[in-house]
């Protein structure tokens, strides 16, 4: 009973850092995108999403053609 009690009482904590580690891959994603554009593609016009939508779906949104090409 004193472990589900404090398991309760922490879930909101866990809630917070999982909401922390999204802020942080959006936050990732939002710099790497910004300088790889600036880095790879400065002639592109492309307008970078707002900080919001990165948090919504933590992902790369730069166009693919701009995207650093892996050497092998």
């Amino acid at each position: 009973m004193i472990l589900l009690t404090l398991f309760l009482q922490n879930e909101p904590i866990l809630q917070t850092m999982g909401d922390v580690k999204n802020d942080m891959k959006a936050l990732e994603f939002y710099l790497q995108d910004k300088n790889d554009k600036e880095e790879h593609c400065p002639k592109l016009k492309w307008e970078q999403p707002k900080l919001k939508k990165y948090k919504e779906d933590p992902k790369s949104y730069l166009p693919k053609k701009c995207k650093k090409k892996d050497k092998k």
